[in-house]
């Protein structure tokens, strides 16, 4: 058997995995369309481009379960979290990264791996010979969409994913805005620059609300029905549900202090996030949409301190597709009916970037350990990485599957022993348990190696 994979799809998916695989000693190429064939959402051909949020999300690796898979990722020399450290952001507790460098780090530190070889071209047919993965992300180009859906004989599901908007930072009005993070958390000189805050009274924000509803909408396409991931709801889904949602979801006045009018409690808040190190650039949290570009200005314009807002990119809508992985893949990733594919990704119904990196990082070595006869157990369902992989290859009800962000409710349950105890100590019981078991299972795979 040839020691070569290959890899489709050079996300944060395709990247770790090529990452764990050339490191356990297989030479590795990877095919990536980008830039000769684009897509709607990225905007280079750099390896492990971030295209919607610049955030990883939570970074506690005690009370959190994505953090647990930041830490589970670190302990496995992940690429995809050695370089988002590198250009970490100040976010609070949250583990920001600043896009573009991070994206070019990731590509020069794979192209300049001598096992890893990275082609362009569009990949159009599932291969029948070779040894490969599969992780082309949602946005998987439709001739390839096709071939799956040929080969698994079923319609591949989709939902549709939001994109923030972004805006230069110069443009905002901070005789309005001002910088604080929520609660004060992880509260230093650099926290404090990085969130920006712009606050609504009840009138305001009742005109946001109502201009929200009326503005127009991009519309899908003939027989496409809007099926949304629960996490990246866009906001005017949010306020068409009611028009407290918003206030009680990412516009929520809590934890803030406005400096200008300390006295004054905002009715609503819209928080912005730095994009980038400079702090030239910032993310609009939470307000993924699907307006229309000329109403999107229009209405983002009506937020106090954004009025004579520039935006480096406005928001956006997209299909993502995404595989029923439960019925067409088996416990080590591979498709049923042609086991020399594995898939791994956001493709497999796991959503957010590290969830999707976990996947890459856990399928690189799955095929690493067949490549060279080896044996390799998976990793155990109380672990972060075995949960995800868990769920998503049987654990979870092949009828109703839908993409899932690593959480605690994908755990075993922990035996807590003497009663009812409190959230902090059943999360922590949680990760301590997964640390020790991800550290015995990656004590095992080195031994195996």
């Amino acid at each position: 058997m040839s020691c070569v994979l290959n890899i489709a799809g050079g996300g944060m998916a395709g990247s770790e995995a090529a990452w764990q695989a050339a490191n356990a000693g297989l030479d590795v190429v990877i095919h990536e369309m980008r830039p000769e064939t684009g897509t709607f959402a990225h905007r280079t051909g750099n390896l492990a481009e971030m295209v919607c949020s610049n955030s990883f999300r939570s970074d506690d690796d005690e009370q959190n379960a994505v953090g647990l898979l930041h830490w589970e990722m670190r302990a496995a020399d992940s690429l995809i979290m050695e370089m988002a450290d590198a250009h970490a952001l100040p976010a609070g507790g949250a583990l920001a990264v600043d896009r573009d460098p991070f994206a070019q780090a990731v590509t020069n530190r794979l192209r300049a791996h001598p096992r890893i070889t990275v082609n362009g071209g569009e990949l159009t047919t599932l291969p029948r010979t070779g040894t490969w993965i599969i992780a082309t992300g949602p946005l998987t180009s439709g001739a390839l969409a096709q071939a799956i859906r040929a080969e698994t004989g079923a319609e591949a599901l989709a939902f549709f994913d939001a994109i923030a908007p972004i805006v230069y930072a110069e443009s905002i009005d901070m005789s309005q805005a001002w910088f604080q993070s929520r609660y004060d958390k992880g509260e230093t000189e650099e926290d404090r620059r990085a969130y920006l805050n712009c606050p609504m009274d009840q009138p305001q924000y009742d005109a946001f609300i109502d201009a929200l509803l009326a503005a127009e909408m991009t519309q899908f396409k003939p027989g496409e029905t809007a099926g949304y991931f629960d996490g990246c709801l866009p906001i005017e889904v949010m306020a068409a549900r009611g028009r407290e949602t918003l206030r009680h979801g990412p516009m929520k006045p809590v934890g803030l202090t406005n400096p200008h009018n300390p006295d004054k409690k905002p009715h609503a808040v819209v928080q912005l996030r730095r994009d980038n190190k400079l702090g030239t650039l910032f993310n609009i949290v939470g307000f993924q949409t699907k307006m229309k570009y000329g109403a999107q200005a229009e209405v983002l314009r009506m937020i106090p301190g954004l009025q004579e807002a520039r935006f480096a990119r406005l928001g956006g809508i997209h299909r993502n597709t995404f595989i029923n992985s439960p019925t067409l893949i088996d416990a080590r990733m591979r498709l049923k009916s042609q086991p020399n594919i594995r898939f791994a990704g956001q493709i497999t119904g796991v959503e957010g970037y590290v969830e999707s990196a976990a996947m890459g990082l856990l399928a690189g070595r799955l095929a690493a350990a067949d490549l060279r006869g080896a044996s390799l157990a998976l990793p155990p369902p109380e672990t972060a990485t075995g949960a995800l992989v868990t769920h998503i290859t049987g654990g979870a009800e092949a009828r109703t599957f839908q993409p899932m962000n690593v959480n605690f409710g994908l755990f075993p349950p922990v035996d807590l022993g003497g009663g009812r105890r409190n959230r902090p100590a059943r999360y922590k019981a949680y990760t301590d348990r997964a640390k020790a078991a991800w550290t015995a299972w990656l004590s095992q795979t080195a031994l195996a190696a």
